[in-house]
């Protein structure tokens, strides 16, 4: 139950953060945010502000925004829709599609037709007679119950999202993995500030475990290794990867102990993550315990984290793809039981990783995510005009069938990895 918890809470605040820079960035740009949601599924509250619906629903698996003109969202009212339309004066200020939605003051109609983009006209059978096809105009901000009972403002084409220049656009689509990143690194100074002291990039050792490899090898704290096998490890991170990529093998390490230099063979313990093995010898590193160190280690934590993405990202464009080298929604709750063990501090480094993750997987130029959109953009930047939309809706659609095949296909590996032993 506390690794369920644990994931719902880091998977719903990353994707709230991530939905809430694109929120946030619409709105500066003057683009309708029809609709702001924490959580899916079926709605259990809405409440309406300056012509956004704030939505909170039911399965608290992140959310979403609903931008005017946006692919995702889907205003269009189809013949033969039954509404009742609340009028007032002579223009239309309320359409309710919805049967668990009743207003004594609102007119039965039977829509025939209706343009809310750009006429902003309704026409249809009044009362159900249908001797005579009414018109009606729409107020520019009308409102529309749509079917589950969500009341939300309609989209004129002046406030959807293709109206705004293609700069206001590229920087909306970049401002959720933007908000990653921010998350990302608060998160590493949060548990920065919650940990004993700031581990140093150094190949200095601070304390060493009891019972460990590196105990039993005599090694102590303020020892340096200077070498492992014939890899130099001038640094925490290279000495940990060394060390890492030894799983229960003999290797020779080169250490200056009070200032003389000797050789220490060791076995590093086998330690499985993720069905991964990786060398462990259970040793800790030198730690800073100042206020700028904590500071900094949010920027250098997340910035060691993003070049080992890049790096991985990398061996896999140039053909050293492997499908264990990404998690889907199973891969990260299975990794997330295993963190959830581990401590709020881990947890909260966990959400720092898999933030800067989903900033940078979203930025890569695959239609549908945010790094496709913006190519779409650079691409109508040199073009100097809009892509026709007809175009950029096929492009959407394969880059959506690309990443179903892969989602489906990664859960399937990551089912086989942590369930079918």
């Amino acid at each position: 139950m506390t690794a369920i918890i644990t994931f719902i809470i880091v998977f719903g605040i990353l994707v709230v953060v991530h939905e809430f820079g694109h929120y946030y960035a619409a709105k500066k740009s003057g683009i309708l945010v029809r609709e702001f949601s924490v959580g899916m599924g079926p709605k259990l509250y809405a409440y309406r502000k300056n012509n956004t619906t704030y939505t909170l629903r039911l399965l608290p698996l992140g959310g979403y925004v609903r931008m005017a003109g946006a692919q995702e969202d889907d205003s269009e009212i189809k013949p033969g829709t039954m509404a009742s339309l609340l009028i007032n004066g002579d223009k239309v200020t309320k359409i309710i599609t919805s049967s668990k939605v009743y207003d004594a003051q609102a007119v039965p109609v039977q829509i025939s037709k209706a343009d809310l983009v750009d006429d902003l006209t309704i026409e249809g059978y009044e009362n159900g007679d249908e001797s005579e096809m009414k018109h009606y105009n729409v107020d520019h901000d009308a409102t529309i119950v749509e079917e589950d009972g969500t009341e939300v403002q309609i989209a004129p084409r002046d406030v959807q999202l293709q109206s705004v220049s293609v700069w206001k656009r590229m920087i909306t689509n970049f401002a959720g993995p933007f908000n990653n990143f921010i998350l990302a690194i608060v998160c590493a100074i949060i548990a920065a500030f919650m940990m004993n002291g700031i581990p140093m990039e150094t190949n200095q050792l601070g304390h060493i475990e009891s019972n460990s490899v590196a105990k039993t090898a005599g090694l102590k704290s303020n020892d340096k290794i200077l070498a492992v096998g014939d890899k130099t490890t001038s640094n925490w991170t290279t000495l940990t990867e060394a060390i890492r990529d030894e799983p229960g093998k003999k290797v020779d390490l080169k250490v200056e102990s009070n200032g003389k230099v000797k050789h220490v063979t060791v076995t590093p313990k086998t330690i499985k993550v993720s069905g991964q093995k990786y060398g462990q010898l259970g040793i800790m590193a030198k730690r800073d315990y100042s206020l700028g160190a904590k500071i900094k280690y949010g920027f250098t934590s997340s910035w060691q984290t993003t070049v080992s993405i890049f790096q991985v990202l990398g061996k896999m464009a140039s053909g050293g793809f492997n499908i264990n080298q990404l998690s889907g929604p199973v891969g990260i709750y299975s990794m997330t039981s295993q963190v959830a063990s581990q401590g709020i501090i881990n947890i909260i480094l966990f959400m720092s990783m898999l933030s800067l993750n989903l900033g940078i997987v979203n930025l890569i130029p695959i239609p549908a995510l945010d790094g496709g959109k913006i190519l779409l953009n650079i691409i109508e930047i040199i073009r100097r005009k809009p892509i026709p939309e007809e175009y950029e809706n096929i492009i959407t659609l394969v880059g959506v069938g690309i990443l179903v095949l892969l989602m489906v296909a990664v859960t399937w590996n990551d089912i086989q990895r942590f369930f079918i032993k």
